[in-house]
């Protein structure tokens, strides 16, 4: 017996000495190889954030200033008929993405199994919020509308055109060159009769759907600086990069028809450029806290996705397809409208299919 607890003891001194810190050992190296495996793919994740920061701002950059050189490329100036082509595909391309990329989104955000059951379970709160704030676009399109029309266009501000005949100098400013004796007449409504009612809408819509634009490209931005797999990151980078610069264009247009002073279409332009940088670098800074599951966050993420839904149809439906399809100019074209409807399919249905990685 005594030479059998000599044996048990040998060899548990055995396994002390010579087996346990080879098994720690290995334990040590496979917990520092997986610590080591995942701060290699924290940082190559981060990489591509800070890539996607870059293809992003890039491509929204460029799709957004491609309309605006119209001045200097004269196949994208709303004169040509290609113009319409290139606003149709680009009108696709907004409405696909409230389709199939932001309300989808919304309703899975709302819908979610981490919510409550009352009132989210209960009801379809995404898409009645989306119908909600496309009557609030209507709204302010047709107030806005009517309020510029009446600053600009206010029959009592008018001068008759028989008082004119009666006094030539009445109603008129008088500008003169003492240095060349120059005295040129100039209407005191000339101002007000540069900017017509057509220009007033096309300035609204730009900023309204700038708005809606906006909202979205913050969430998505905020999507991509949180994700922590590079799976998950690849595709999103690709899509939002090809997204950008196809709503940067249907923008731009709109823009561009608009015709903004110079200041205005720079600030406008540059702020769509960066609202997506931002939002990846905002869900980079919060990624560390962010959780996609939490009920707030599902909350707040599902409203604003139907909110931006419900403008971005809208404004895609009503002004820039509507506006455009029903137009004097589509409508005496054969050759425009086939044209403009295969741009409308192909914008809808590339950005559809990105739908698939992203």
């Amino acid at each position: 017996m005594m030479s059998s607890l000599t044996t048990t003891l040998k060899l548990l001194f055995f396994y002390v000495i010579f087996i346990l810190p080879i098994l720690v050992s290995c334990d040590s190296c496979k917990c520092e190889t997986e610590q080591t495996k995942e701060n290699s793919e924290k940082n190559e994740a981060l990489h591509y954030k800070l890539g996607s920061i870059a293809s992003v701002l890039v491509c929204g950059a460029l799709g957004v200033s491609l309309p605006l050189l119209s001045k200097r490329i004269p196949i994208l100036s709303p004169k040509n008929d290609i113009f319409f082509m290139i606003k149709a595909f680009a009108a696709g391309v907004i409405l696909a993405t409230g389709f199939i990329h932001i309300l989808p989104d919304a309703f899975e955000s709302l819908n979610s199994p981490c919510l409550k059951e009352k009132p989210w379970g209960d009801f379809p709160l995404a898409g009645l919020v989306a119908m909600l704030s496309s009557i609030a676009t209507l709204m302010v399109d047709s107030f806005a509308s009517s309020y510029y029309q009446k600053r600009h266009f206010n029959p009592s501000k008018q001068v008759p055109a028989d008082e004119e005949k009666g006094d030539e100098h009445v109603g008129h400013v008088h500008v003169h060159t003492h240095a060349t004796h120059g005295h040129a007449h100039g209407s005191a409504t000339s101002s007000q009769d540069s900017i017509s009612p057509e220009l007033i809408r096309q300035r609204i819509i730009s900023q309204v759907l700038e708005l809606g634009i906006v909202v979205h490209s913050v969430i998505i931005g905020i999507s991509l600086g949180t994700a922590q797999s590079i799976d998950t990151i690849k595709p999103l980078l690709v899509a939002l990069s090809f997204h950008q610069f196809f709503e940067g264009m249907g923008l731009g247009g709109c823009i561009s028809q608009a015709k903004f002073e110079s200041r205005s279409t720079a600030i406008m332009a540059t702020f769509f450029s960066l609202t997506t940088p931002i939002g990846i670098a905002i869900g980079m800074g919060v990624s560390s806290v962010y959780k996609d599951n939490s009920p707030t966050s599902l909350i707040v993420e599902g409203v604003f996705n139907s909110a931006s839904a419900g403008i971005l149809i809208y404004m895609a439906l009503v002004d820039l397809l509507a506006a455009d399809f029903m137009s004097p100019r589509m409508q005496n074209n054969f050759k425009i409208q086939i044209g403009a409807n295969i741009s409308l399919l192909l914008g809808s249905g590339c950005m559809s299919l990105l739908a698939k990685w992203a």
